[in-house]
C-alpha cells in the first residue's frame, strides 16, 4: 500500500533535482571550489531498477558537475540536464520528447527553483527537508530527507504499485 494519494499506475516518468534531493543539501567543497556531492546507494539502486523497469527518468539540475552526469549515466539514465537555470524549459523539452502528459509525470524537488516544475506535473514530490513553499506545493512529501533515501522512497512506491518491484531477476543485480 502506497502512502502517496495518487494513482501511481499512471506514472511513466519521473524527473529529479540533484542537490537537496538525490544528494544532501550540505555539499563539501574541494580545494579548487568544486562542489563535491554525496550520493545515496539505495537511491542509486532504485534509479537503475526503475530504468530497467521502463520508467523514464530525467535529472534536471542547476549544477554543472560532470561527475553528476557520470554518476547518473552509470545508472542507465540518459536524460541529464545540467546547468538548468530555468528548469521548466528542460522539463517541458523532456516531456515532449517522450510524449508525456502531466498526469504521467512526477517531479521531485526541494527548493524555490523547483516550484514551477512541480506545478507542471501531475505528481509533485518533495523530500522531508524541502523548503516550506515546496512542501506546501507537493502532493507527496517523503519521510526521508534529500540525499537520505527520498528518491528510493518515491521510486519504490511507484514500482510496487506497478507490480515491478522485485518482480524478476533484474531486481537482484546492478
Amino acid at each position: 500500500m502506497s502512502g502517496i494519494n495518487y494513482d501511481l499506475k499512471k506514472i511513466r516518468a519521473i524527473a529529479f533535482d540533484v542537490d537537496g534531493v538525490l544528494s544532501p543539501s550540505v555539499i563539501p567543497m574541494s580545494e579548487t571550489g568544486e562542489p563535491m556531492r554525496m550520493v545515496n546507494i539505495k537511491d542509486g539502486y532504485a534509479l537503475q531498477l526503475a530504468v530497467k523497469s521502463g520508467i523514464i527518468i530525467a535529472i534536471i539540475s542547476g549544477g554543472k558537475s560532470e561527475a553528476v552526469r557520470h554518476r547518473f549515466n552509470a545508472l542507465g539514465i540518459t536524460d541529464i540536464y545540467l546547468g538548468a537555470a530555468h528548469k521548466t524549459e528542460q522539463l517541458r523539452e523532456w516531456m515532449e520528447k517522450y510524449n508525456l502528459t502531466p498526469e504521467e509525470t512526477a517531479y521531485m524537488g526541494d527548493d524555490i527553483p523547483d516550484l514551477r516544475c512541480m506545478r507542471i506535473v501531475g505528481l509533485p514530490c518533495a523530500p522531508y527537508d524541502a523548503a516550506h513553499e515546496v512542501r506546501d506545493t507537493a502532493l507527496y512529501v517523503s519521510r526521508f530527507s534529500g540525499g537520505y533515501g527520498c528518491g528510493r522512497d518515491l521510486l519504490e512506491q511507484v514500482l510496487r504499485a506497478q507490480g515491478t518491484w522485485m518482480k524478476d531477476d533484474k531486481a537482484f543485480g546492478w
